[in-house]
């Protein structure tokens, strides 16, 4: 952004150079050919009244008096003058590229001097291999013509001169840019480093640092932003830290009369008479329900809460430590559970977030698996996705329940016993870490819940190995 600034404002400062040089350039260029044309024209004219006795006598006399006057004034100003008489014939020529006499009646500015008319003009000189002024103007008197008098000057010097004159304005240019590249510099710098912090303190404020704080300095737009900015996180720290205080009360005044009632239930369960049995069974289900409910609900309050802070988790170790916490419970159940994990496979995920989604989902697929059925645990990489996929052999989910099953409070039947929201736990905690979830449906029988984690930085691609493998059977 920086060298943004400093480039718009240079470009500005060329253009107003632009703008202000490009005309007093042209401008002086043709005001000295202008003056130097009118002063030629003027020398002319002078040089025409002294030629005028030597055109009318036509004698060598005049012829030579005259030649020593243009011989001196060519000498004096590095100009050729060159008279001729009314045929067109030179008689004087101050510098003749070929001795003898030359006729000049072809060439135009003679002929409209000849004319009557004064000539000026600039063209390239062949001989001289420069460009030349010339100005021809005719010699009279009497109201005849009785020649013509040219001079032509080397327009080498007031080229130079008009050069130097725009080098002077370069060298201008160069200075006004290069100071102005200085302050441009320095106020680039003054806006951008304030936008620099801001956006350091954002950064950090994203990743979950809600102490970060932007400094007030730089221009007032830019304090007012980060003012404004410092206010937000303030504030979105007061509710967060408000949310943390209602999760833990929350937690202690529900969890504690729930507690009560279970014990409450547990001791009523010998003194109830066999025909309340069937109601008191009843409410005790519906009692646990609830309290799964509400630590389903606290859980999802907590991931809600959570700010992710990604790191690189190893995804076979967190699945293997799953294996071994939910064998037991599936040996009790009479279901299979394997596990298939790609070695050295790394994911891009908040420590211990991979943990609570495997839990989700494999309570999920052990509620829906048959006796006898099997639990696959698979992970491997997939582009630039690290795959992990819970497999069942339940009875599997139509189109439209597979649509709806993340959402909060959810169920496909009623008969569940199930709080609806694991499935939310689970996609507000794989969203937050940047990845992916849903759900598959298997092509013999069942659901496949398949979870995408970015990549780790350096992931290891290695051969994949049985992972491991277990099986009970109800006694």
């Amino acid at each position: 952004m920086s060298r943004r600034l400093l480039l718009s404002y240079l470009s500005l400062t060329l253009f107003v150079l632009l703008v202000l040089e490009l005309p007093l350039a042209v401008s002086y260029a043709r005001n000295e050919r202008h003056d130097l044309s009118a002063k030629v024209e003027r020398d002319a004219v002078a040089l025409g009244t002294l030629a005028e006795d030597a055109l009318e006598n036509n004698t060598q006399v005049d012829q030579a008096r005259l030649k020593t006057v243009l011989d001196g004034y060519a000498g004096s100003t590095g100009a050729r003058v060159v008279v001729v008489d009314s045929r067109g014939v030179g008689i004087v020529d101050t510098d003749p590229p070929v001795p003898g006499e030359r006729s000049f009646a072809s060439r135009p500015e003679f002929a409209r001097a000849l004319g009557g008319q004064v000539a000026t003009g600039t063209r390239h000189s062949d001989t001289l291999g420069t460009n030349i002024l010339y100005v021809a103007v005719p010699v009279a008197s009497g109201g005849m013509v009785h020649g013509a008098i040219r001079i032509t000057y080397p327009t080498a010097a007031i080229d130079a001169r008009v050069h130097r004159y725009w080098l002077m304005l370069a060298a201008i240019a160069a200075v006004v840019l290069g100071a102005a590249s200085l302050v441009a510099l320095r106020l680039a710098r003054a806006t951008v480093r304030p936008l620099a912090e801001l956006e350091r303190a954002a950064a950090a404020a994203g990743a979950g640092d809600l102490e970060a704080r932007a400094p007030v300095e730089g221009p007032p737009e830019i304090r007012s932003l980060a003012r404004r900015f410092n206010e937000m996180v303030a504030r979105l720290d007061e509710l967060l830290r408000n949310q943390d205080e209602f999760v833990a009360d929350a937690s202690h005044e529900l969890r504690s009369p729930l507690a009560a009632l279970r014990l409450g239930f547990e001791n009523l369960e010998g003194e109830v008479g066999p025909e309340s049995r069937p109601t008191l069974e009843v409410v005790s289900r519906e009692l646990e329900r609830l309290a799964r409910a509400v630590e389903a609900l606290l859980a999802l309050a907590r991931a809600d809460r959570t700010l992710s802070a990604p790191a690189q988790i190893d995804v076979g170790s967190v699945v293997e430590d799953r294996i071994a916490l939910w064998l037991p419970l599936c040996e009790e159940r009479a279901v299979c559970l394997v596990s298939r994990v790609e070695a050295g496979l790394t994911a891009h995920a908040t420590p211990g977030g991979l943990d609570s989604e495997l839990d989700n989902l494999l309570a999920n697929a052990l509620e829906a698996s048959p006796v006898g059925g099997t639990i696959t645990v698979s992970s491997r990489r997939l582009d630039e996705w690290a795959e992990i996929k819970v497999s069942d052999e339940g009875p599997g989910m139509s189109s439209e329940d597979r649509a709806r099953a993340f959402d909060r409070f959810w169920r496909a039947n009623n008969e569940s016993e199930g709080s609806g929201l694991g499935l939310a736990i689970v996609r507000r905690l794989v969203t937050a870490d940047g990845g992916e979830v849903e759900l598959r449906p298997r092509a013999a029988q069942g659901i496949d819940a398949v979870i995408r984690l970015p990549l780790g930085s350096q992931p290891r691609k290695l051969p994949a190995t049985a992972g491991h493998i277990a099986g009970a059977v109800r006694s």
